[in-house]
């Protein structure tokens, strides 16, 4: 039987293959669950604004090694899969994903394998073949996610503003707009979100 902790995810399923340890709300009690339990799976919903399942995925990685993270995306949300894959899980699925498919994913990364859904396939295949840049903010321009990179990263906007060669009321428009795209005025959030989802580390 395969032991489980459900965080963020409304409904756990119900099989005699797996024992719930623990059902949680929040994603970020997660963690805690995690180091107490020593769970094989750790079920985590990972969905924006907050992003706060990727910071979860990152840490149980490291400090949890015998679990496996499965991550549970929104639909269609192709880069958030690469952000999760990034952090460490071992497998994402979409959130809408049917029960039985859960189980099953469960139970494979359990067994030490490295499974995702057949959209998270052909994303993850499309970026190794093109190249693509990853992005966890789809929303956001190009420049955007660079204002925002650098931002995470420690610099002020007369920094990022003189490192990009553009004007400072340049940079503070484009922070504007970034605040608007991911919903939130404050600075401090906006940052902390933009660390979990791993930008900021190479500015």
């Amino acid at each position: 039987m395969v032991s489980v902790v459900f965080a963020g995810v409304p409904e756990p399923p119900v099989s005699s293959e797996l024992e719930v340890v623990a059902h949680t709300p929040d994603e970020r009690e997660a963690v805690w669950h995690a180091i107490a339990l020593h769970p094989d799976v750790l079920v985590l919903s990972v969905h924006p604004p907050a992003l706060d399942g990727l910071a979860v995925t990152r840490e149980v990685s490291s400090r949890v090694p015998g679990t496996a993270v499965l991550a549970l995306t929104p639909p269609g949300d192709s880069d958030l899969v690469v952000a999760a894959m990034l952090a460490g899980a071992r497998g994402v699925l979409s959130r809408s994903a049917a029960h039985d498919d859960l189980v099953r994913f469960i139970r494979e990364v359990a067994a030490g394998a490295v499974v995702f859904g057949e959209r998270a396939a052909d994303r993850l295949y499309g970026l190794l073949a093109a190249s693509e840049p990853i992005r966890v903010f789809p929303r956001l321009t190009s420049r955007e996610h660079e204002v925002l990179d650098l931002l995470a990263g420690g610099l002020v906007i007369a920094q990022v503003a003189r490192q990009l060669g553009l004007a400072t009321k340049t940079v503070r428009n484009v922070v504007s707009s970034i605040h608007a795209k991911v919903g939130t005025d404050d600075r401090e959030v906006l940052l902390g979100q933009a660390r979990n989802a791993g930008l900021g580390r190479h500015s």
